[in-house]
């Protein structure tokens, strides 16, 4: 027995005791293989899963580093069967493989290039073709080691592949696309050092995820594996604002002029050799059909870009089933999904090839350093009733939208007072009673284009120093000076939304000053509940809220 700060058990379970002087060393040795569950003061509890391990493994990390971290941190002696198991897992990706063959053929001699299935372990193989839901993905057999698969369901073929529990390592390569001149112009500025490995990572493995903290450059790194590329680039974005962020950020960084950019949002249908579209139009159907959809297959492009990988909605998870032979590049703060779809972010778009902790980049000076709050407040007598009598359905919109809210968030706001601050909620009605309070402009998804660019500019310019803002500032607005976030309510226990949300606060300041994100939580409700879910996600990342009562602000 070592005094270590780990505690693994024979679930698959980790136990990390927070306060120990090792545990920031032993979070960051098992961030790549485990997933954070729950997250009280003391002891936080990881979970080692099969899809943990495989994204591990897709990234360079293998089973000998895997148990040595388990070894090394834990403070008994870590189950046998664990550590066998950890290992057995770890080998089943790459046991099969998805390649690019050569024949001849048999009549009259001439040749082409067919896509195969192999193994290097024939049993494997026999299991998995005599899955119902495999073996119709499949074609004629080659010899005891390998079958013919249809170009078209390499896709299909690899998300039911990892059903059943054998992923298969793709090594069929890619097509080039149409090729079309991208260099970055680096004249003042340059890819900092793991900027250039997430793009290394990604080209090294053709397809993937690469994972970066808000804040710290994706699509700078969208853009190097662009100019690596040197192709004509579909780029998937949330809404129009991050379109036109993105163009911006392209123009700037790189030598493609306006004519070569296209949109195509909701405002306009402009298909170019680099060409942003919103997910939202992508995603609308008409009469049943989903007529934008074939923009994907519109031209030979040679690199798609997912940026917010984890919000990818399911009509384009399907058609990128058919992509498969098509450069895939995510981007994300979290692999995170909700709705438990990372199997198929990991099985369509491509494993993760790179994932900088938080901390890490933080440490460097990339991203500034924050200071986590949930301040708590009481519901009224009134409230506390309607509350306790209300439908299950009700008690959260209820519990978030509590009165007691109110003076505390003036009560922040004041005391930031000159600082860029945002205040971000959900429901709409709260907004706007807070926008009047703090006699403060609203942003939410009624706002237009255009006047939501124009209250963004005043922000970023410090004409505007507080904003009232609904989900729809989540995700891929950059908005570098805020350095302060209230949050007042949320998606329900959404640990993706927590992590974007802290993001908009994490650009480094000028002065190198702290952060601050506040989250404002019913005691003894449903709204305390989903505040430590969504906080999951930010205390895998070596964050930790402090909690006080809103008296004692």
């Amino acid at each position: 027995m070592t005094d270590g700060p780990l505690i693994v058990q024979s679930d698959k379970t980790l136990l990390l005791e927070v306060d120990h002087p090792d545990a920031e060393a032993a979070r960051r040795a098992i961030a790549p293989f485990a997933e954070l569950e729950r997250a009280p003061e003391h002891i936080h509890t990881y979970r080692i899963t099969p899809l943990g391990l495989w994204n591990a493994r897709a990234a360079g990390h293998d089973a000998e580093g895997v148990v040595d971290a388990l070894i090394t941190y834990s403070r008994y002696a870590v189950p046998n069967a664990l550590l066998v198991d950890v290992a057995d897992t770890m080998a089943r990706y790459g046991r099969l493989t998805l390649e690019k063959e050569g024949f001849a053929d048999s009549v009259d001699g001439t040749g082409g290039t067919q896509l195969v299935l192999r193994t290097t372990d024939r049993p494997v193989l026999e299991e998995v073709l005599r899955h119902k839901k495999i073996k119709p993905l499949t074609g004629e057999r080659i010899d005891d080691l390998a079958v013919v698969v249809h170009p078209s369901e390499r896709g299909s073929l690899k998300q039911e592949l990892l059903k059943v529990g054998w992923p298969a390592e793709d090594l069929a390569g890619y097509v080039d696309g149409e090729a079309h001149p991208i260099e970055l112009n680096l004249a003042d500025w340059h890819l900092r050092p793991y900027q250039q490995q997430a793009v290394d990572g990604f080209w090294h493995g053709g397809s993937g995820v690469v994972v970066l903290p808000c804040g710290a450059g994706k699509t700078l790194v969208g853009a190097g594996a662009m100019a690596a590329a040197k192709a004509t680039t579909l780029i998937l974005v949330t809404n129009t604002v991050s379109a036109r962020q993105w163009r911006d950020e392209l123009l700037r960084r790189t030598s493609l002029t306006d004519d070569e950019i296209g949109e195509y949002s909701g405002a306009r249908k402009e298909i170019r050799p680099v060409t942003i579209a919103t997910y939202q139009v992508l995603t609308t159907r008409r009469k049943g059909v989903y007529t934008h959809l074939g923009l994907l297959d519109a031209k030979d492009w040679g690199l798609i870009v997912y940026d917010e990988v984890h919000l990818l909605p399911a009509p384009i998870f399907r058609m990128t089933a058919d992509l498969q032979a098509r450069r895939r590049l995510g981007l994300t703060a979290t692999l995170v999904r909700e709705d438990g779809h990372e199997a198929d972010v990991f099985s369509l778009i491509g494993p993760k090839r790179f994932d900088a902790p938080w901390k890490d980049i933080e440490a460097q000076g990339y991203i500034a350093p924050a200071d986590c709050v949930e301040v708590r407040v009481s519901l009224p007598g009134g409230q506390r009733m309607t509350y306790a009598t209300a439908e299950p359905e009700d008690r959260y919109r209820l519990a978030s939208c509590s009165d007691a809210k109110l003076p505390v968030v003036q009560q922040l706001v004041e005391r930031h007072r000159g600082e860029p601050t945002l205040v971000i909620g959900q429901y709409l009605d709260q907004l706007h009673e807070l926008a009047e309070l703090l006699e403060a402009d609203v942003i939410t998804g009624e706002t237009p284009v255009k006047e939501r660019q124009r209250l963004y500019d005043a922000f970023r310019t410090g004409e505007v120093s507080t904003l009232v803002v609904s989900k729809v500032a989540n995700f891929s607005i950059d908005l570098p000076e805020a350095s302060v976030a209230i949050q007042v309510s949320g998606t329900f226990g959404s640990r993706q939304e927590e992590a974007q949300r802290l993001g908009r606060v994490l650009r480094p300041k000028g002065d190198g000053r702290t952060a601050h994100f506040y989250t404002i939580v019913s005691r003894d409700t449903v709204d305390a509940d989903f505040a430590a879910h969504r906080q999951r996600f930010l205390a895998e990342q070596g964050y930790s809220y402090r909690i006080v009562d809103a008296d004692d602000l």
